[in-house]
């Protein structure tokens, strides 16, 4: 038998982890005296029409996108002014918890500066829509889109389908290569690893619930002796793989379409999570001709074959050899990061716990300190 723990003694061990188990069975709660939403029919404009109704209207974008650093961004807005080079596009990265507040605040305040929003704050889209804050709007497409990555009403509509697990340096781990998350706690890899800090991000927790739940709190104690490298931004645990600083990394997105020298991990049984990315035009828009411009675009069946890590939200689109529809691989629990992050009570409890065995958040924040009015 290894030296770390084994797997039937660590899963019988699962039922310690039984703290903030209601949040993967909450749902969240819709105000009786929320405003309704006519349901819009599906956008049948091109998206060479949508562009010179938007230049007629000022040619102006603002979007509020939900990330780790100022540039992760960037071959979007490439991409985008590519196709569309007289849009005035403004794109502010940050953390989806700063952008959603800063957005309540402009709305307190009278200040609104985003049109579209595009955040990992799902709970956000439900609070916004029941407040009658989200402009109803079913881009092309629609209609396509996975069923659960949509509202049917058109409040909001998932853009980008997003991943979380952990990865490794090929050459680094060699022939040991770690195949789920419980190995990670072989000591073999004491200093070795890297992980965003579960505390500081919401997939991050989910995903570290999702293992708590499975391994229980004995894995959890037994990874904070591994010496793990935390840090802010789910992008730091690939960044320090690839820059040979670490063998392996824990909560960060990634891609099955490519494995070397890089290899993301969908465990065979063992949990990852992902979700569909909410994107949303506000109510309020002082430019909605381009945020539907946008909405179209990113729905764009071109688009969506052009997915970073392969997956589309969309049902019609053929993904890469080897790659199945996120939807379809049931240890992704993408019914579960909804109702985890509607559950803020818990959410809150187990950030609180984590912090315990791996020690409280340090570090600015990644995309930087941005204020309350970025892009005005």
């Amino acid at each position: 038998m290894s030296s770390f723990l084994s797997r039937r003694r660590v899963l019988a061990g699962g039922a310690g982890a039984a703290l903030g188990m209601s949040v993967l069975g909450a749902t969240a709660t819709t105000a009786s005296a929320a405003p309704s939403l006519r349901s819009s029919r599906e956008e049948t404009r091109t998206l060479d029409e949508l562009y010179r109704a938007a230049l007629a209207d000022g040619g102006k974008l603002v979007i509020y996108a939900g990330g780790d650093t100022p540039t992760q961004q960037d071959a979007t807005k490439a991409a985008f002014r590519k196709r569309f080079p007289e849009i005035d596009l403004t794109l502010i990265v940050d953390y989806s918890k700063y952008h959603d507040v800063r957005v309540d605040n402009q709305f307190a305040t009278d200040t609104l500066v985003p049109d579209v929003v595009q955040l990992q704050t799902l709970q956000d889209f439900t609070r916004w829509k029941e407040q009658g804050r989200l402009l109803p709007y079913k881009p092309a497409g629609f209609s396509k889109v996975y069923d659960k990555f949509k509202d049917p009403q058109g409040a909001w509509v998932a853009i980008a389908a997003i991943a979380f697990s952990f990865l490794y340096e090929v050459d680094a781990v060699g022939a040991d290569a770690p195949k789920s998350p419980l190995e990670l706690i072989d000591p073999k890899w004491k200093g070795k690893i890297a992980s965003s800090y579960p505390h500081d991000d919401d997939a991050a927790l989910y995903l570290y619930t999702l293992y708590a739940q499975r391994y229980g709190w004995e894995w959890v104690a037994a990874l904070a002796g591994q010496d793990v490298r935390f840090a802010r931004g789910s992008n730091s645990p690939g960044d320090a793989v690839r820059a040979g600083q670490k063998a392996i990394g824990v909560a960060s997105s990634g891609t099955l379409v490519s494995t070397s020298p890089v290899k993301w991990v969908v465990p065979d049984g063992d949990p990852f999570m992902a979700w569909g990315q909410r994107a949303a035009i506000l109510k309020q828009a002082k430019n909605p001709t381009a945020a539907k411009l946008y909405l179209n675009w990113q729905l764009s069946a071109a688009q969506q074959q052009a997915s970073f890590n392969g997956w589309s939200v969309r049902t019609d689109i053929t993904l890469p050899a080897g790659l199945k529809p996120i939807w379809e691989y049931p240890n992704a629990n993408i019914d579960g990061f909804p109702r985890f992050m509607a559950d803020r009570a818990a959410v809150e409890r187990w950030k609180q716990t984590f912090a315990l065995y791996f020690g409280e958040v340090k570090g600015d924040p990644s995309p930087g300190w941005l204020g309350l009015h970025p892009g005005a």
